[in-house]
């Protein structure tokens, strides 16, 4: 396998209302967080926290996919067509990663 781009090597583009769906969808995360963190605080139960906790993992995943999607049509398709076939090997490291 070839070695794969590190990190920051590439750059996506994104237009500013795409920035600002994901940016509003991190908040949203960032807020649950903080009300998890006083649920701890203040001694919640841990049924409660849990539940809350469940709840932040699935609009994590809900907001890697949306990036992976906007990711596949954009970055992955215009490489495919300029012929870069090693964005294949990123792929499957992509998705080994997300199947962890």
């Amino acid at each position: 396998m070839k070695r794969l781009n590190k990190c920051c090597e590439k750059k996506t583009v994104r237009g500013d209302d795409e920035k600002k769906i994901i940016i509003n969808r991190i908040s949203r995360i960032e807020g649950q967080l903080a009300g998890i963190k006083r649920m701890v605080q203040n001694d919640v139960y841990c049924n409660d926290i849990l539940i809350q906790l469940s709840a932040v993992e699935n609009s994590v995943k809900s907001l890697s996919n949306h990036i992976l999607e906007k990711h596949l049509y954009s970055c992955v398709m215009k490489d495919l067509e300029n012929g870069k076939l090693e964005v294949i090997d990123e792929l499957i490291a992509l998705f080994k990663k997300f199947n962890k």
